[in-house]
């Protein structure tokens, strides 16, 4: 009898170990699960980048700023030149806005590029362009805030090769080089565009 008396005592002493245990690791794993449960910031980080993921993937060509800021462009085809910038402060990428309407078919290029707080854009529209046919519609666009754009067409024209500008940003040079002129159209972040420009090549072009 005293065997087994000690064998029962034996066995419920060990089941209140193994709950005890069973409480210490329920406990453990509640207390290592809470940073993650309490931690709502870095499932928004993830929302937010997938977002700029998603939002960049749709682009034709995107640029990126010092201060983080980003400008993306797409063309929409039978509406034109479209554009949205990315903002590090909200996170948040603008609405889409048109800068050039056309139902003009659009060209296999697009190029951004960035000086200093100012984005330029070079575009082409034109039938069948896609496909290698010349461009009828050149664009050159520039903007300082991206709140607004200025837009400058060029009709039948072979399209902007380059744009080139001073280090802030404030004027910019779009040009195109053929074998005997070289054509070129002025932005003035006071002043917007300027006239188209062609002059014969010199020795030192």
């Amino acid at each position: 009898m005293t065997k087994r008396g000690g064998r029962a005592v034996g066995l419920a002493g060990a089941a209140v170990v193994l709950a005890g245990s069973a409480v210490f690791v329920q406990a453990t794993a509640q207390a290592g699960e809470a940073p993650k449960k309490d931690s709502p910031g870095s499932s928004a980080s993830a929302t937010e980048a997938a977002d700029a993921r998603d939002r960049s993937s749709k682009f034709d060509d995107v640029v990126t700023l010092d201060d983080g800021r980003r400008v993306g462009m797409y063309y929409d085809e039978g509406r034109g030149l479209v554009e949205q910038h990315y903002s590090p402060e909200s996170k948040k990428w603008s609405t889409p806005h048109l800068i050039y309407k056309t139902a003009t078919d659009p060209c296999q290029s697009l190029k951004l590029k960035a000086f200093g707080g100012t984005v330029a854009a070079i575009a082409d529209f034109g039938q069948y362009c896609s496909d290698g046919e010349p461009p009828t519609e050149s664009i050159a666009a520039a903007s300082y805030r991206f709140a607004t754009w200025d837009t400058k067409l060029t009709r039948d024209f072979d399209g902007w090769e380059k744009v080139s500008g001073s280090g802030d940003g404030r004027l910019l040079t779009f040009s195109r080089t053929s074998t005997e002129t070289i054509t070129q159209l002025n932005w003035d972040e006071m002043e917007g565009f300027g006239e188209v420009q062609t002059r014969p090549r010199t020795g030192s072009d």
